[in-house]
């Protein structure tokens, strides 16, 4: 007999992809365009993502250019990452918007390894959850006959396997973006 752990092992990967998400969020002292992903322009009457009205580039280490597609839209989209508040500068000319991020202080840093530490540990509690289910299940077709006990102890060894491995996974994640936070 063989345990079905697709469930497991599709959770483990959201898990995973929800926690990189999750980093390119967090500002680092580096350019990077996932940072704007967030910033809606209000373009012809209409609230869009900024990749929806122009490019956006990365002109150095510390800075990204936003180009629109129509150049009537530089003040819109100057005036959307304004709002957004994401704690950068702006220089604007008649084709463009360039973003400037400052350097992190170390107040600064140590508030982003914090909340870096908080999205680990919610991953970390979701995996908890999913193998709490897979072990309730597992016992549960054991009682009712499904299983023999070995098969059951087998299980569980390969469902704490997959659960590991998904635990390293969000840690190295974690370890890249401490680098990335700390310089």
């Amino acid at each position: 007999m063989q345990y079905d752990f697709t469930k497991l092992k599709s959770k483990i990967k959201e898990t995973e992809e929800w926690m990189k998400k999750e980093y390119t969020s967090i500002r680092t002292g580096m350019a990077s365009p996932q940072l704007l992903d967030s910033v809606m322009v209000e373009s012809y009457g209409q609230r869009m993502p900024i990749v929806q009205v122009g490019s956006v580039s990365i002109a150095d280490a510390k800075s990204l250019v936003v180009t629109p597609w129509d150049a009537t839209q530089v003040k819109a989209i100057e005036k959307a990452i304004t709002v957004a508040n994401l704690g950068v500068s702006l220089k604007t000319d008649e084709k463009s918007v360039r973003v400037f991020f400052p350097e992190l202080t170390s107040e600064r840093r140590e508030l982003l390894m914090k909340v870096a530490k908080e999205k680990l540990e919610q991953g970390k509690i979701t995996l908890r959850t999913v193998r709490e289910e897979v072990q309730k299940d597992i016992d549960t077709k054991e009682k009712a006959g499904g299983m023999s006990e070995d098969e059951k102890f087998r299980f569980k060894a390969d469902m704490q396997k997959l659960v590991d491995a998904g635990n390293k996974a969000l840690e190295d994640n974690f370890a890249k973006k401490q680098k990335e936070i700390t310089g």
